[in-house]
């Protein structure tokens, strides 16, 4: 069985911060994270397979066709509320 990763373990093992990790399993960089629903606060699994082969993308704007899918969702839940 694979081990499991918080995104602070990831971000230590990948030498970034927990935040762009965060953002990578948003956009799905990591092909088997998975997020977790908790009253405190949804956070994010990856399995420490997901990491082996991981080249991290270069820096910079996001592409255009990506670019809208991570605000979606944030949009809406700021409009129902």
């Amino acid at each position: 069985m694979s081990e499991d990763l918080t995104t602070k373990q990831a971000a230590e093992r990948l030498g970034e911060s927990d935040r762009v990790v965060r953002l990578w399993c948003a956009g799905g960089r990591f092909p088997n994270a998975r997020r977790v629903e908790h009253p405190r606060g949804d956070y994010w699994i990856i399995p420490a397979a997901d990491l082996k082969n991981f080249v991290k993308p270069k820096p910079g704007p996001v592409p255009k066709s990506n670019a809208g899918a991570a605000t979606t969702k944030r949009a809406t839940r700021r409009k129902a509320s």
